[in-house]
């Protein structure tokens, strides 16, 4: 984070987020080939196939760390199997990062074949008279290259540092931003150390509140991320600055509960807000790629869909929880055929209520003949505020997707499959809205921070809202979330959901549920039925909290 400082962007690609099984992925096209460099083999020698061999990896490694040391990034790069991006990466490290004194030592080689090779790297960064170690530990792998048949590094911006990604930069210099003390709604203090989701939360805040916070920058060497509106990461503090205390509207105990939760869970993502203002109680991430799915995440929701999908079918006078919501054994819509979960009794005398306590899905695909294309489109965005691009809550946030599709997925937007897309964040307040009847923007910060203009909604009438309170509650004492929600006092209600995706082995997990004024969601990717992974989050976060 730092101001007038030149930085070098990571590699020669071009990278674009793409969907699918991670968020954080990216299609990256670029000279995977590899190129003659120095110290290549002559065309005399026998051209090598199949994977290299020990001592094939060991000098590849010895000589790319030995250049590597020396700041010789031409010859370090050309031991690469894309050295266009390697050398801009390994020029910015001297260059801009302003690191020298380095010192790689690795480790034993691992994986198949011994071509994983660990080390850690030892280093100074120095800037304007002021300087501070740097250690951390890494790891590469040598492949054969496609066209060369050398034996060289596979390019990954990670090699230089585990933190690395495609299009990021490192630079030393002074902060562009102060730091900040971040607190809770009572004062207590929110570290990453202690808090470790909140690690880019706090990022964000701080750059985006970091002049508002009183605070004065410091000198740092930090990753700049290729996104225009990412937060710096702040990697090692040569200077401290005066560090201004910014208040948010986390709770230090929901938020303690929430990283808990996920921990247990891969690939976890969970939000919890207050129903009665919006504002967020906690929100934590257990994911290897480090991003805030809790807030930026786009994933269809499956069955916690069926929370607006109700709210459509009572509002559009179609159907009301007493009113019959039939449940066959499968339902066909332009020609898809929908089915409910395995062991899941038909049920043709079933009311709306019924089938939203067991969540069968033939039930709301039967309604799909009975809404227009953009009824569940405008319930999402008139009632719950969703999918208008106009949330502000205090960092970077998705606020939905409910477009109007027509054909099959007319069917699977009313059970949160088709063309639907949901944060946890989103399934929070449409819970939260659920509960109250009124929608509040979610915000992690006070609106009179900065006077920022917050999104509106006309929220739902009386009747939807205790109509969905009293399904909710139905759902959370006896139907498929009591096991979940069993032994909580208070006012509970809540929605099963799993979510099928492409490729992948199960379903992602899904649970919303709110006990007096805290209403939470969580999603895990891979993680089955809404009571496998994302429910036992839930119930955490609300045991703690409610």
């Amino acid at each position: 984070m730092r101001k007038g400082v030149k930085a070098t962007v990571i590699g020669s690609v071009f990278a674009v987020m793409v969907g699918g099984a991670g968020y954080g992925a990216y299609n990256v096209v670029s000279a995977l080939g590899g190129s003659s460099g120095v110290g290549g083999s002559s065309g005399s020698e026998a051209v090598k196939t199949g994977p290299p061999s020990a001592s094939e990896v060991k000098e590849t490694t010895a000589k790319f760390f030995a250049a590597w040391e020396k700041g010789q990034a031409v010859t370090a790069a050309s031991y690469t199997n894309n050295d266009a991006a390697a050398d801009a990466v390994l020029e910015s490290y001297s260059g801009a990062a302003h690191i020298t004194g380095v010192k790689i030592t690795p480790g034993a080689a691992t994986g198949t074949g011994g071509a994983t090779v660990p080390f850690t790297v030892k280093a100074t960064v120095s800037y304007d008279g002021k300087s501070k170690p740097l250690s951390y530990g890494s790891r590469l792998t040598v492949v054969r290259g496609k066209t060369t048949r050398r034996a060289l590094v596979d390019w990954q911006p990670t090699v230089v540092h585990p933190e690395l990604k495609t299009g990021d930069t490192l630079v030393t210099g002074e902060s562009a931003s102060p730091a900040i003390e971040a607190v809770d709604r009572n004062g207590a203090v929110l570290t990453k150390e202690r808090y470790p989701s909140l690690g880019p939360i706090l990022d964000e805040l701080r750059a985006k509140y970091g002049d508002k916070a009183g605070g004065t920058p410091g000198i740092e060497l930090s990753i700049k991320h290729q996104a225009e509106d990412s937060a710096e990461t702040t990697l090692v503090t040569l200077e401290k600055g005066r560090a201004g205390k910014l208040r948010t509207t986390l709770s230090a105990p929901a938020q303690a509960a929430a990283e808990k939760a996920v921990t247990k869970y891969t690939e976890s993502s969970v939000v919890a807000l207050e129903p009665s203002t919006g504002q967020v109680l906690a929100v934590a991430n257990n994911r290897v790629d480090g991003f805030n799915a809790a807030f930026l995440g786009k994933l269809a929701p499956g069955s916690t869909m069926k929370i607006i999908s109700a709210a459509t079918l009572i509002d559009n006078d179609i159907t009301s929880m007493s009113g019959a919501a039939p449940c066959p054994a499968t339902a066909t819509w332009h020609s898809q055929t929908f089915h409910n979960l395995a062991g899941l009794a038909p049920d043709e005398g079933a009311t709306l209520a019924d089938s939203f306590a067991r969540s069968c899905n033939t039930a709301f695909v039967k309604f799909a003949d009975s809404v227009k294309v953009d009824s569940l489109t405008k319930e999402a965005e008139d009632r719950f505020g969703l999918g208008r691009d106009n949330w502000k809550t205090g960092i970077p946030s998705f606020d939905g997707s409910v477009p109007a599709s027509g054909g099959p997925d007319t069917a699977a937007n009313l059970i949160g499959q088709g063309q639907v897309q949901l944060s946890p964040l989103n399934m929070a307040s449409v819970t939260a809205t659920a509960k109250t009847g009124t929608f509040r923007q979610p915000v992690l910060v006070a609106q009179s921070l900065d006077d920022r203009q917050l999104a509106t909604a006309k929220g739902l009438s009386a009747s939807t809202s205790a109509q969905l309170r009293a399904m909710m509650n139905r759902t959370a004492t006896s139907g498929t979330a009591a096991g979940i929600m069993s032994g909580l006092g208070g006012t509970i209600g809540a929605k099963t959901g799993s979510a099928e995706v492409d490729g992948q082995s199960k379903s992602n997990s899904w649970f919303a549920g709110y006990r007096n004024d805290v209403a939470a969601a969580a999603m895990t990717q891979d993680g089955g039925h809404g009571i496998d992974a994302a429910g036992p989050i839930v119930r955490a976060v609300l045991a703690a909290s409610g």
